[in-house]
């Protein structure tokens, strides 16, 4: 399914659920730019998950401005984009969205339970080790009803996610 698509999509959760892949792949069927949350955070926040230090808001809130900007400028120009970003927070979200409408970025939260998600991420090669996990999942917040919301189950094929978000971008 391919539709040219000018919205302005999150892909979040917590580390591990696969937000890269799903990103990416609704990016390609939406024919709009996909952006990788992670590959914008600082050295320093690099550094200090990697040395199993969970961020706090101080930390993420320059990164958050950032990809907020990005998405704002994308906004601006009518241009869609979906970004992979873990967004786990409420004030986080507000960041995202700026200025715009509350509908005007939509997040797809990837909903997972904390067991595959470990097993995922001792699996991997990733900057964040599995020990911070349960931080991100004490630290998230469920999306309100005032927000664009979708929640997804990602043990689906990829390609049924997609159709599936995209569908519902629709409604």
């Amino acid at each position: 399914m391919s539709q040219r698509s000018s919205r302005q999509i999150v892909v979040m959760g917590v580390s591990g659920t696969g937000k890269t892949v799903l990103g990416r792949a609704l990016a390609e069927a939406l024919e709009c730019d996909f952006v990788e949350g992670d590959a914008h955070h600082p050295p320093a926040n690099i550094a200090k998950m990697s040395a199993g230090h969970p961020l706090d808001d101080d930390d993420r809130r320059p990164w958050l401005e950032e990809l907020g900007s990005n998405l704002g400028r994308y906004r601006a120009n009518g241009v869609g984009v979906v970004l992979a970003c873990s967004s786990l927070k409420r004030s986080y979200r507000d960041i995202l969205r700026g200025d715009g409408p509350m509908d005007a970025t939509c997040f797809v939260h990837i909903d997972l339970p904390f067991e595959v998600l470990e097993a995922r991420m001792k699996a991997r090669d990733h900057f964040m080790p599995a020990s911070l996990l349960q931080s991100q999942f004490d630290t998230l917040e469920a999306l309100q009803d005032d927000e664009c919301a979708i929640i997804v189950n990602d043990d689906d094929p990829v390609a049924e996610l997609v159709d599936g978000v995209v569908v519902r971008l629709a409604d």
